[in-house]
Parts: C-alpha cells; sequence; structure tokens
C-alpha cells in the first residue's frame, strides 16, 4: 500500500501548500517588525538589521528556511512564536490529547513521524506532555467554593514504579455544589489508603475554601469517618451502601444470595427512613441467626448506612452510595490499563489530572438529577441555615 508521501500528486500539493504558507508568514513577519519600528518605537534609534533562518513545524507540514527579520539592537520580537519555539501549539495540545487517549510516548511519537515526517523520540514526547505538570500545581492549589451539600470520597489504586512496582492509592475527593453541579475538587497519590492520608486531604479541602459541607459519602475505611468530622464536624456522614453490601455479599451463602440480596434492597428503597428500619427488622429476624455477625454490623452502622434518609427524596438516589466518584476511578483504570505500571510519579499525575478536567468540563453547564429542583435545593439551603449559623459561619 502507498502511503500518502509515496504519492507524487500529494507531494506536489504538499510542498506547494508549504511554499505559499512560508511566503505569506514571512509577509507577515516583514510587515509585523516596520509596524514595531516606525508606529510602536519610533524614537528609537533602530534599524533592521536582516534575517536568521529557522524551521517551524504546522499542521500543514514542516517549513524550512523561514526568514525572520531581526532589529540592530535584538529587541523586536514576533507575536507569531517564541523565540526558541519549533512548533505551533496545535502539536503540543494534540500530543497532550494522545497521551491522555491512552497512546503511550513510543506510539505518539511514531505517529507523529508517520504523519508529519519528523522524528520525535519519546523522551521529546513525554517532556512536551510535562508541560501539563505546570497546570498541576495551580488546579491543586485553585481556591473551592464556601459550600457543598455533597463531598464523595473515594481511593483507587495504581501501579507506580519507584524502584520497584507497587500499588498506590490515589485520594479522590468529588463535591456537588450549591447549585448542584458536580466537580473533582482535588486529588492525591501516594502510598497506602489511611486514614492518615484523607485527613490531610480533607485538611487541603478546608485550607482552599470548602468550609461548610452538609454529608459526606465514602466507605467503611477504619478511622475515615473520625477524619472526616475533626475538619468537618458538623457534616452528616453517609457510610457507602454499595460498599457495605459487596463487603458483606462474600460471607454469604452462594444458594442464600439472591433472597439475601432482596431482602436487603428494600431497605435502602423504601420509601421513608420508618419502612426502610422496619425493613431491616424483618431482615434481621430471617437472617440474624445464619449470619449473626453480618446482621450486626448492619444494625451497628444502621445510622450512616440510612442517613441519606434525612435529604431530599428526589436526590437519594446520588446520595446513598459512593458510585458517582467510583464510575470517575473505572474511567482513570481504563486509561490506564494500556500500561503495565507508571514510570513515575509525574506521569501519574498529568494522567489523572488531565482525567479529572475533562470530567470537570463535562460537568461544569450540567446538574445532578435532582439538585436543580425548586423544593430541594430550599431543603438544602435550610440545612445550610441550620448547620453553619452565619453568626458561626463568620467566626469559622
Amino acid at each position: 500500500m502507498t502511503s500518502i508521501h509515496q504519492n507524487p500528486f500529494s507531494d506536489l500539493l504538499e510542498n506547494s501548500l508549504q511554499s505559499f504558507l512560508k511566503e505569506k508568514i514571512e509577509l507577515m513577519l516583514r510587515e509585523e517588525i516596520k509596524n514595531y519600528l516606525a508606529v510602536e518605537h519610533p524614537e528609537e534609534p533602530n534599524t533592521r538589521n536582516g534575517y536568521y533562518s529557522r524551521t517551524w513545524e504546522t499542521r500543514h507540514g514542516l517549513i524550512p528556511n523561514l526568514q525572520v527579520p531581526r532589529d540592530r539592537q535584538g529587541q523586536f520580537q514576533t507575536e507569531l512564536f517564541e523565540p526558541y519555539q519549533r512548533r505551533e501549539a496545535w502539536l503540543e495540545d494534540t500530543i497532550i490529547h494522545m497521551y491522555k487517549g491512552g497512546m503511550s510516548t513510543r506510539d505518539i511519537a511514531s505517529f507523529i513521524e508517520k504523519m508529519f515526517g519528523t522524528s520525535y523520540s519519546p523522551t521529546t514526547v513525554s517532556n512536551i506532555t510535562g508541560t501539563v505538570l505546570e497546570d498541576v500545581a495551580a488546579w491543586q492549589a485553585r481556591p473551592l467554593a464556601k459550600r457543598y451539600s455533597v463531598l464523595y470520597l473515594d481511593g483507587m489504586y495504581l501501579k507506580l514504579k519507584r524502584q520497584s512496582v507497587a500499588s498506590e492509592v490515589v485520594y479522590l475527593a468529588m463535591g456537588i455544589d450549591e447549585e448542584g453541579h458536580r466537580e473533582i475538587l482535588s486529588f492525591s497519590i501516594g502510598g497506602k489508603e489511611s486514614a492518615y492520608g484523607w485527613r490531610e486531604v480533607l485538611q487541603d479541602l478546608h485550607r482552599r475554601g470548602a468550609h461548610e459541607v452538609l454529608l459526606g459519602v465514602f466507605d467503611g475505611l477504619a478511622g475515615l469517618e473520625e477524619a472526616f468530622k475533626e475538619t468537618y464536624p458538623k457534616a452528616d456522614v453517609q457510610r457507602c451502601v454499595t460498599h457495605k453490601m459487596r463487603n458483606t455479599l462474600p460471607k454469604i451463602r452462594d444458594t442464600d444470595k439472591a433472597e439475601f440480596v432482596a431482602d436487603f434492597k428494600v431497605i435502602y428503597t423504601a420509601p421513608d427512613k420508618d419502612v426502610a428500619q422496619a425493613n431491616f427488622d424483618l431482615a434481621q429476624q430471617k437472617w440474624g441467626k445464619l449470619y449473626r455477625k453480618e446482621l450486626d454490623s448492619w444494625g451497628e452502622q444502621l445510622d450512616v448506612l440510612l442517613r441519606f434518609y434525612d435529604y431530599p427524596p428526589l436526590i437519594r438516589y446520588a446520595i446513598y452510595t459512593s458510585n458517582p466518584i467510583e464510575r470517575t476511578n473505572k474511567e482513570i483504570r481504563k486509561r490506564l490499563r494500556p500500561m503495565n505500571s507508571l514510570t513515575n510519579m509525574d506521569a501519574a499525575e498529568k494522567i489523572v489530572y488531565l482525567e479529572a478536567i475533562g470530567y470537570n468540563e463535562r460537568w461544569s453547564q450540567r446538574v445532578v438529577t435532582g439538585f436543580g429542583d425548586p423544593k430541594t435545593k430550599a431543603a438544602l439551603r435550610k440545612k445550610f441555615a441550620e448547620k453553619y449559623p452565619p453568626s458561626q459561619a463568620s467566626e469559622e
């Protein structure tokens, strides 16, 4: 199969286009320095001083020997590109999007060479994607809204290579603000998931302005509820029902699982908290002798497992589980699947950051189901007023 670079007509067309672009860009450069000397700085004793040659990579191909004018005092700088820039910004953006899409740096380098005839090493591609790191720190330090109706917390593991390859946690925090917009608020990477690690995440959220939270939704990690309450003592806690059921089922006999699940489903899909409590009492009578430890565990945690019933009906489906943040973790895992392990912390941060900003862009104008309802918004405003009275809020 003949490639486009082996087609004489295509080569002629490409050369003609590049010659045309070269001519027009050089014309723009000459007009630009003329305006710089005669209009912008007419008072300075400065004149043109010939040209220097450079290459310029565009989406239409490589333009060689581009003649860039210069002035005698070396003060003129074209607005078309930076002094040491050798390619249009679109190529960096394309490389970053390919990287985000799951291509390795080696695959991207090979693709660019085939498409543009320009040789890029995987290291060069890695350096280009490294520009993302300049944005990560600013993003992680950006100010947050004061109020979040819901704060989801969940950790996921990725394989990270330091001296050896090991699984390390990604701490991910997601919030729903007063207007019902869902947003990834922060992420941090490293070590094993722990209450201490979450305590640092939560303190960081508070430092950045997230001072008032109504409800925290997370799994049953030991010490996490206490860490959450240290930072947000007035907030409610919703233990993720899905996690709880997932942890319970391995201890239930296969012959009982379908019936057990059905009996417990009516607990967290009941019309109100009283009916949910009654349904749990029935399940406890039915299964308590056979699975005493499991039912005792549910009973001890029932308050935080059914906390979502204290909130408006239209949003209960969104808050009884941490599924929204788990789905985001699933997308990140999908992005990481082609890689056996990440070469370093920078590579991990680049990928998670790109996924996070992509998610936030998609949800920036969308309202989570139920949160836009006027009655729901009024009920949540009332809860904020009760938990964070204006006088106390100002003191915090």
